[in-house]
């Protein structure tokens, strides 16, 4: 599990203020429509980033994050993963996520995610030149596959998330699918999380080495899964750190 319903995102440098946002639907390549929210930046010419959200799909936490990252001068939409099997609305804590989680494809998935691109290369959502990828746990996983998925990416930023082995809902394991990659990847990951050791973190940079692949992996050595959230004062540190090495990634420093 990554963030419940009362995580808020750590407050990034601010350096401007977000010129638009608000709740917007796009359509998937199967026509579904997708629930999201945008935020676009007051800044010229800023980069774009697609987020991916955990498990719990689009929620508060995801959709401050996009507005934070429209105050640190990048373009940003969160999307959601669920409009083919639930409605659009906002859920509340009883959604039950998982048995929605479960009837996710890898193919939809990547087709929501391309439809996140689209719009931040349309006019309406900031007509970014760069655009980027990030997710949390689940859908770091979900981030780093879209280094392979043909989108003309400047990068993809993964939050704690799994490196090796297949998933539970069929998504590769990044570090056996890195000879497809075609952009860089910032992978960044709490020491403390006992779900991603050590030495799966470790094959990860050596498959990415290995496949020629820009890298770059940040771990915290004390911060826990999901340390990325405001409300976690012992890792604000952590936290603050990790907005710097995003921003840098994305030419936003």
């Amino acid at each position: 599990m990554c963030y419940d319903l009362d995580a808020r995102p750590p407050l990034p440098p601010i350096r401007g203020a977000a010129a638009d946002a608000g709740q917007v639907t796009l359509t998937s390549a199967d026509g579904t429509q997708i629930a999201a929210y945008a935020a676009k930046a007051a800044a010229a010419e800023a980069p774009g980033i697609v987020i991916l959200p955990d498990v719990r799909g689009l929620h508060p936490f995801y959709e401050e994050l996009a507005l934070r990252f429209a105050e640190a001068g990048v373009h940003a939409v969160a999307i959601d993963y669920f409009g083919r099997t639930a409605d659009t609305a906002h859920r509340g804590e009883g959604f039950d996520f998982m048995s929605h989680v479960a009837r996710t494809e890898p193919a939809t998935l990547n087709a929501d995610a391309a439809a996140g691109v689209a719009y931040l290369r349309s006019a309406q959502g900031g007509a970014a030149g760069r655009i980027y990828t990030v997710g949390f746990c689940f859908a770091g996983r979900l981030s780093s596959m879209q280094a392979a998925a043909g989108l003309g990416l400047a990068g993809v930023i993964s939050f704690y998330g799994p490196p090796v082995d297949a998933s539970r809902v069929g998504l590769p394991a990044p570090a056996d699918e890195a000879p497809r990659f075609t952009c860089p990847v910032l992978a960044i990951y709490g020491g403390a999380d006992e779900g991603i050791p050590a030495g799966e973190r470790d094959a990860y940079d050596r498959a990415l080495e290995a496949a020629g692949v820009e890298h770059r992996t940040v771990v915290y050595p004390n911060a826990p899964h999901s340390f990325f959230d405001r409300r976690a004062g012992d890792h604000a540190q952590a936290s603050e750190d990790a907005w710097g090495e995003v921003l840098r990634f994305v030419g936003a420093a």
